[in-house]
């Protein structure tokens, strides 16, 4: 059994629909220099369900009275610079962009560019997302969260945490004109939440937070509600990081390993370390075994409990660490050499458990217990000594991939929780909280 935040009274089914609703009036909002077409109507419909949504909760956390937005601006990114139009005192020319504005409490998007990609690639529901993300600077400002020095991280986190408030609100089917699964409608928005992270973590004084920490926002948000976001602090963040890495630091770039034999072994060597099991498991690099009894292999890596065995096929491994968003606007795929080595370390954590007596099958137990301890394991390599050391994007690249076919969560079958988040809780439940959590949760 498992602690999943998704199992709430009145939820949407886990294979239901997800997107707009049939046969539902639009909203009667309208935005200035809109075209009255789909994505305006897309987005004027989110507007008016998150506006409804904190009309009803906001005094339930917040002092005061809830004010909702009340102007709003649609622009085409694509259109001549004769037809762009003021927003937040600048130029929406070429501005692929949604925002708040804090100097006339206005919400604008871009409706050429930004807002039908993130349909096409993720969905309709990533809009909703990314719409509830900037009233959530709205609702900031109202609570008064934050002062003239807080910086542009915290503000942001706040803001993905009130999106997964929201977001929590219609999977329980409470969203007038949209309904939201928990497979393939949630992974498809927590897609678009890694497609906006910081690509360069710490470059910039306007950080929003890495792939890692924006998905933890917004699942703060989603089991813990409104007040949870009003925990994210300077403070919070800083105790959250902790000694995980948030910049690159030099030669960084530069370190990412080939992910071949040599470097397979350091990381086998590390996991020894960092979880010593007897009978110790062996590792074969020449190929994952096509025979083990009663166990289905699974690719790249798989681990034999009969043999003790952990076998990889290392070019079909190592594939994954080339994989990345070569230069995609919008891209959930974050490449890297963690992307192939957390899939390997969630092996060995098979064998771990193994050797415990835990239980290796099970997608909601052992599958999930393995993202965890992996998690539990990743942090190691964050502290100072370690031989193996985090990057600022290595996590980045393990939820990519936990989140795009989730192999770093399959029990030793293979199989996998069909719910992105669920793998992503699991890992980061690891991530920041360590192994003892991983074994409370998942039993």
């Amino acid at each position: 059994m498992t602690d999943n935040p998704w199992v709430v009274a009145g939820q949407t089914s886990a294979a239901g629909p997800s997107g707009p609703r049939s046969g539902v009036a639009d909203a009667t909002l309208t935005a200035e220099n809109g075209d009255g077409g789909a994505v305006d109507k897309l987005a004027l419909n989110a507007i008016a369900d998150i506006a409804d949504y904190w009309n009803g909760q906001y005094a339930k956390t917040f002092p005061g009275v809830f004010k909702p937005v009340t102007r709003f601006i649609s622009w085409d990114s694509t259109a001549p610079r004769a037809q762009a139009v003021e927003f937040c005192r600048g130029s929406t020319f070429q501005e692929v962009n949604a925002a708040y504005c804090s100097v006339d409490k206005t919400i604008g998007f871009d409706r050429g560019t930004l807002l039908p990609g993130l349909v096409k690639k993720f969905g309709p529901m990533a809009v909703v997302m990314v719409l509830a993300h900037e009233y959530g600077h709205s609702i900031q400002a109202q609570a008064k969260l934050n002062g003239f020095f807080t910086p542009t991280v915290v503000r942001e986190q706040q803001a993905d945490c009130f999106a997964g408030v929201f977001l929590r609100s219609v999977a329980e089917g409470n969203s007038r004109h949209f309904t939201l699964n928990t497979t393939d409608g949630l992974n498809g928005v927590l897609a678009a939440v890694i497609s906006f992270r910081d690509r360069e973590p710490g470059a910039s004084p306007d950080e929003h937070g890495t792939a890692f920490e924006r998905v933890t926002a917004v699942q703060i948000g989603y089991t813990d509600g409104a007040t949870a976001c009003k925990g994210i602090t300077r403070a919070e963040l800083k105790q959250r990081r902790g000694t995980l890495p948030t910049s690159f630091q030099p030669g960084d770039k530069d370190r990412q390993l080939p992910v071949d034999q040599p470097d397979l072994a350091l990381v086998a060597q590390s996991l020894t370390r960092a979880y010593p099991i007897q009978p110790a498991p062996a590792f074969d690099y020449g190929g994952v075994s096509r025979t083990c009894p009663k166990v289905t292999v699974t690719q790249p890596v798989s681990y034999c409990p009969t043999t003790n065995v952990i076998g990889t096929d290392v070019p079909n491994l190592a594939a994954r660490a080339a994989t990345g968003d070569r230069g995609d606007l919008l891209s959930a795929t974050v490449g890297g050499d963690y992307n192939a080595f957390v899939v390997f370390v969630s092996r060995y954590m098979i064998a771990v458990q193994q050797a415990r007596r835990l239980g290796i099958s099970g997608a909601d137990t052992a599958g999930l217990r393995a993202a965890c301890f992996s998690g539990a394991y990743s942090t190691k390599l964050s502290r100072p000594g370690s031989d193996l050391q985090l990057s600022a994007t290595d996590l980045d690249a393990a939820i990519s991939g936990l989140l795009m076919d989730g192999l770093a969560a399959a029990d030793v079958n293979g199989a996998v929780v069909p719910s992105g988040f669920v793998r992503l809780e699991a890992f980061r439940t690891g991530v920041l909280d360590g192994e003892d959590a991983c074994l409370k949760t998942y039993k």
